[in-house]
């Protein structure tokens, strides 16, 4: 198999123990009758994960306080910002056929260590499941999905060798972005799977940010921009 993981990439998965962020209320960015628009803390699941002590997630608090929420679509546990909830079964599914349609545009705001040359860019390398290494992603010419990311400078820090970058996932790939970023080599900073383990692991987590979502709205179809400023 013809694959690139990039050189600072790890050769397995370090073992990563569930320790969510304390329940400190729901985060709304909107709410109406047929979705709700939550800020998803890094650290916290979208669903429930496998194994006994992975119940806690941002649908089980969300449906705590509205009975009806449904997922639509996910964020990596290890990434914060805006995560859609449906709230009921027709709204469910017409926000994921919008997702499914790409009808949905999506920017995230990153840290990549080292200064990224051009201002701006795309990244478009197929993506397959490391299996021996799940859940890490790689690149694979021969077998992996097409996918691609838009990236732009935001701005560049010489001091600290990072580039803050805008993002925009065209597909949507497991661990998309990350893998993308670590392949121009520039992984993102506090990235507990990729890059250089030793440097990721002095940052408290990693510096993703879901910050922009715009979508036509399910039942009247305007068009709904959300945002969401990156805590880092």
């Amino acid at each position: 198999m013809n694959d690139m993981r990039g050189a600072s990439a790890p050769s397995f998965t370090p073992d990563v123990i569930y320790c969510p962020p304390p329940d400190l209320g729901l985060d709304l960015v909107f709410l109406d009758e047929a979705m709700l628009v939550l800020n998803k803390p890094a650290g916290l699941l979208s669903v429930p994960g496998r194994g006994e002590g992975r119940e806690d997630c941002m649908i089980s608090r969300a449906a705590r306080r509205y009975d009806d929420a449904m997922i639509v679509h996910r964020l990596d546990m290890a990434t914060s910002g805006m995560l859609v909830l449906a709230r009921g079964q027709a709204m469910q599914r017409a926000l994921s056929m919008l997702f499914q349609d790409r009808h949905v545009s999506k920017r995230y705001v990153a840290l990549v260590h080292g200064l990224l040359a051009c201002d701006e860019g795309e990244v478009g390398l197929p993506l397959i499941t490391d299996w021996p290494n799940r859940p890490m992603q790689m690149v694979c010419h021969e077998r992996g999905k097409p996918s691609l990311t838009r990236y732009r400078v935001l701005s560049r820090d010489a001091a600290l060798n990072q580039t803050r970058v805008e993002l925009e996932p065209v597909t949507g790939r497991s661990h998309q972005l990350r893998v993308h970023m670590l392949a121009l080599g520039h992984p993102i900073v506090g990235d507990p799977l990729y890059g250089d383990q030793v440097v990721q692991a002095a940052w408290p987590r990693l510096m993703l940010h879901a910050s922009r979502l715009t979508l036509p709205h399910p039942v009247s179809r305007a068009e709904q921009v959300f945002e969401s400023a990156a805590p880092f």
